[in-house]
């Protein structure tokens, strides 16, 4: 009877690896069907500057001017927004399990910060899901310090200038396996041109 046993246990571990492999590749491909584009940024802090009152256009009131001028005196201009990624799952398209994202984002072609987003997200069938990522950085440390060029950027990627930002995120997402979590094979490239 002993001597049945080890193969028995090898045979069950073996169907018990293929099933959770073949879970795992599913997840992957269900992941795979969802199209992942960039939506609004909201919640625009230039140096303390809320960005949002400015949507309706035109430049910095003289105050919000020299809170900007005074940050950049020290050498700094710290921005911060909320960049919502919105993630849509075809009809015909399982449920899609997404528990985080690796990111690196891009303003006008050049590169910035990376992070990481632990977020659980199921993206049902025929649906849209938004995932928020708070994002912050230092302007003056990738974009030097013209006054000028700094607040139009801003302005623009909050959506208040006079033309759009080009944002682009460079994402890797994570999903949940019998294994632990694993990270999507290859990155993804999401693109947009952010305050239209």
């Amino acid at each position: 009877m002993q001597r049945y046993a080890r193969p028995f246990a090898l045979a069950f571990l073996a169907l018990t690896l293929t099933t959770a492999g073949c879970a795992t590749i599913a997840a992957v491909v269900a992941l795979r069907a969802v199209e992942f584009a960039l939506g609004r940024v909201t919640g625009g802090l230039l140096a303390g500057v809320d960005l949002d009152r400015y949507r309706a256009g035109g430049s910095l009131n003289p105050v919000d001017a020299g809170r900007v001028a005074l940050a950049i005196g020290r050498g700094e201009l710290p921005l911060s927004f909320t960049l919502n990624v919105e993630a849509t799952n075809p009809s015909d398209n399982p449920a899609a399990q997404l528990v985080g994202l690796d990111y690196t984002l891009f303003l006008e072609g050049r590169e910035t910060i990376s992070g990481v987003v632990n977020d659980d997200r199921t993206i049902q069938p025929g649906a849209t899901t938004s995932i928020p990522i708070s994002m912050q950085l230092d302007l003056v440390q990738f974009f030097g310090t013209n006054a000028r060029d700094l607040t139009n950027l801003a302005l623009n990627l909050a959506g208040a200038g006079g033309s759009p930002t080009n944002i682009r995120l460079e994402a890797q997402p994570r999903i949940n396996t019998e294994f632990g979590q694993i990270r999507y094979p290859g990155r993804i490239s999401i693109s947009s041109n952010v305050g239209r």
